[in-house]
C-alpha cells in the first residue's frame, strides 16, 4: 500500500508537470488570457489587491466551493497547490523562443497548450488521491450534471467566470475565447479517445490515505 501511495504523489507530479507545460504554452501563445485570469485582473482593477493576491485570494474560494460541493481534498490537492505555479513559472523562464505575434501560430499554440493540460489531468487525477481546487470544481459540477460530457461542464464553468471577469473589466483577447470554448472541447476529444472520465474516480482524501501509511507501518 506504501508503495502505492508513493507512485501516486509521483504521478502526481508528472501529471502536473505535463499540465503545467501546457498552461506555459496558452501563455506563451500571446493571444489573450484564460478566463480565470481575466477574472484575476476583474478583481485587481476593483480592489486594493495586485493580481497574485487577486488568484490566491480566488483559489481559497474555490477551494471552500470544493468543500461545499462535498469534494474530497487530498494530497493530490495541496501538491498541486504547492507546485503547479512553481512549474509554469519554470517553463516560462527556461523557454527563450522570441515572442509570439502570430494570431494563427498562437492560437495552434494554445490548442496544443490544451491538449497537454488535459494529458495532464488524466495522469495526476488517475491517482485518485484528489484533484486542485479547479479540477475539483469542475469536478463537483459534472456529478451534479451527470448526462452533459465534462468537457461541455468545462465550458459552461469557463463561460460563467469569463462573464465575471468581462463584468469586472478584465482584459479580453481572441485567446480568451479560444480558451473559453476551446479547452473543453479539447478535454472532451481527448478524454474519449482514451476512455477516461474523471467522475467515476474513487478518491482518498488526506485523511484516508495517512490512515493507510500507519495501516503499513504496524503490519
Amino acid at each position: 500500500m506504501k508503495k502505492t501511495i508513493f507512485f501516486g504523489w509521483l504521478r502526481i507530479i508528472g501529471g502536473l508537470l505535463v499540465f503545467s507545460f501546457g498552461v506555459h504554452l496558452t501563455i506563451f501563445a500571446n493571444i489573450g488570457l484564460a478566463p480565470w485570469d481575466c477574472l484575476g485582473m476583474g478583481i485587481a482593477r476593483h480592489t486594493p489587491l495586485n493580481y497574485g493576491v487577486a488568484m490566491t485570494l480566488m483559489a481559497v474560494l474555490i477551494l471552500l466551493l470544493d468543500i461545499a460541493l462535498k469534494e474530497k481534498i487530498g494530497f493530490g490537492t495541496i501538491i498541486d497547490a504547492l507546485l503547479t505555479g512553481n512549474f509554469v513559472q519554470a517553463f516560462n523562464y527556461l523557454n527563450k523562443l522570441p515572442e509570439n505575434h502570430n494570431v494563427w501560430l498562437g492560437a495552434g499554440i494554445m490548442i496544443t497548450g490544451f491538449i497537454f493540460m488535459a494529458i495532464g489531468m488524466w495522469i495526476y487525477m488517475s491517482a485518485e488521491q484528489c484533484c486542485g481546487p479547479r479540477d475539483a470544481l469542475l469536478v463537483g459540477l459534472g456529478k451534479r450534471m451527470p448526462r452533459i460530457p465534462i468537457g461541455i461542464v468545462e465550458i459552461l464553468l469557463w463561460a460563467a467566470v469569463l462573464l465575471a471577469g468581462v463584468l469586472l473589466g478584465g482584459p479580453v483577447g481572441i485567446g480568451t475565447l479560444i480558451s473559453t470554448f476551446g479547452a473543453g472541447l479539447v478535454m472532451q476529444l481527448v478524454y474519449n479517445l482514451i476512455r477516461f472520465e474523471p467522475r467515476k474516480l474513487e478518491h482518498r482524501d488526506v485523511r484516508t490515505v495517512i490512515k493507510d501509511l500507519k495501516r503499513d507501518d504496524r503490519l
